[in-house]
């Protein structure tokens, strides 16, 4: 490394001055690598792709209303439903693809045991999504 002036004499006097030559041929090295690879990195290839417009096709499932009075009286979607087609209602509705939802509306006099036990058939015959139906409060 050079640290003197100009001077080929044999006293040469060491200088305080930062030697730059080094530095900036750092720097010029780093900018012709960084000029290089820039390009390299934003570079891709162009096609053309086809356009195509479309909606998702939601398909949403039906909902199954099953309804139950203070004295125990069923409605499947407010047609009479007695006991005994219950069951068979409820695996066919189960068997659909998608499955339907059940919403259960029930009188606020109705026995809780008749709900638990409606809830339970429900889950056995496969139905996946419950839920209830209330009327907001005023």
């Amino acid at each position: 490394m050079a640290f003197g002036g100009f001077s080929q004499g044999s006293e040469r006097l060491p200088t305080s001055e930062i030697n730059m030559v080094p530095l900036i041929d750092v720097m010029l090295v780093l900018l012709i690598v960084f000029m290089i690879t820039a390009p390299l990195l934003t570079h891709s290839v162009k096609i053309d792709l086809p356009k195509a417009a479309s909606q998702p096709n939601v398909e949403k499932p039906e909902t199954v209303t099953l309804a139950l009075d203070a004295v125990g009286k069923m409605y499947w979607n407010d047609e009479p439903l007695s006991e005994d087609a219950l069951n068979a209602r409820l695996r066919d509705a189960a068997a659909k693809s998608p499955q339907p939802e059940l919403h259960l509306r029930a009188d606020q006099d109705t026995r809780y045991q008749k709900l638990a036990e409606l809830m339970s058939a429900a889950r056995e015959a496969g139905i996946e999504k419950m839920g209830f139906i209330t009327v907001p409060a005023k």
